[in-house]
């Protein structure tokens, strides 16, 4: 029979063609487990709350991660003494690539504000791949006289100890990006410390706080309603959603740099083999159109860098919280 006989191929959108990838990938996965390894849960440890961007990301891609493997996947919070107490346990864990981790900016920090925690966050881990990381704004309750970071600045400048800003808890990376923003404009406010995402941005919408630095997806309906005020975004450039939001380095903090990230770690001495199956796996689940759609909607920009550079990124930030604490005189107080 000629070939013109058979009907032409149909045309795979991209989201069909992801899908299909990851579909076949997955068998693969869970054969490369060896026998009965899809009966085994993969345990992710979560060293944060219920409720925060982290738990958020890594549930949406839950099932699909989970399809990826070939394995059930079981997320396992234990927050605590911001980070330390869950690290603590991750890094204790088996070595079989059984026990993973979702870590965010706070493992790098934590290791400057707190430095008898009881581990060496480069050494004692094994890190997998950065997931995704989402930009950071600059927010003030609408009582605050200024519209920008400008007028913000010369708002505390003539108002010293006046303004307060609040954070998520002391040494929390939203800690960190309020205090680099008073350091690198040298002012003088006053720092609030609260448990939690959740507790930070009610008091600031009711106005208890006036000011703090948050992720920018929970915060947009916020700043479309006018509830809060967009002073300025923490990233390099501007961010898609907040079009008309300046960067803070545009502002006259030409230094001024941040952004949120998780990634996946295991214990240090996990197999390679495992950790490359890991990582495929995460590959293989944010191929899937469901899971990136999830992760994007909640604000993430999708990473998924090797676990070589995966490495050179966590001695990296390391390195550079390091002079943030030390620039910002970050203390437990």
């Amino acid at each position: 029979m000629p070939l013109d006989a058979f009907p032409a191929p149909r045309r795979l959108t991209r989201r069909q063609a992801l899908a299909w990838s990851a579909a076949l990938c997955a068998p693969a996965l869970a054969h490369a487990q060896g026998p009965g390894a899809a009966d085994r849960p993969l345990r992710v440890i979560l060293p944060l709350s219920a409720g925060s961007g982290a738990d958020g990301a890594i549930r949406a891609i839950q099932a699909s991660l989970s399809r990826a493997l070939g394995q059930p996947v079981v997320i396992e919070n234990l927050p605590g003494a911001g980070g330390i107490t869950g690290t603590t346990q991750l890094v204790r864990a088996p070595k079989d690539g059984s026990v993973i981790g979702v870590v965010s900016n706070n493992h790098v920090v934590n290791p400057h504000v707190y430095p008898s925690a009881p581990f060496d966050a480069i050494e004692d881990i094994t890190p997998i791949t950065v997931i995704g990381a989402t930009p950071f704004v600059l927010v003030a309750h609408p009582s605050v006289q200024a519209r920008n970071a400008r007028e913000l600045i010369a708002l505390a400048k003539a108002r010293p100890g006046v303004l307060n800003y609040g954070s998520s808890g002391n040494g929390t990376i939203l800690h960190l990006g309020a205090a680099m923003f008073v350091d690198q404009a040298q002012l003088d406010i006053k720092h609030i410390p609260y448990r939690g995402m959740g507790p930070l941005m009610n008091d600031i919408l009711g106005g208890q706080v006036q000011l703090g630095v948050v992720a920018v997806a929970p915060a947009a309906a916020h700043i479309k309603s006018g509830s809060l005020r967009a002073l300025g975004v923490t990233t390099a450039a501007r961010v898609p959603s907040l079009p008309g939001v300046p960067t803070l380095a545009e502002q006259g903090l030409p230094r001024y740099e941040l952004e949120g990230w998780i990634a996946a770690v295991a214990p240090a001495g996990v197999p390679p083999a495992d950790v490359a199956r890991l990582y495929h796996g995460f590959k293989a689940a944010l191929a899937m159109p469901e899971a990136r759609d999830a992760l994007v909607a909640q604000g993430y920009e999708i990473k998924l860098t090797p676990p070589d550079a995966s490495a050179a990124f966590f001695r990296s930030e390391l390195a550079r919280m390091g002079q943030v604490v030390k620039s910002a005189s970050v203390k437990m107080d």
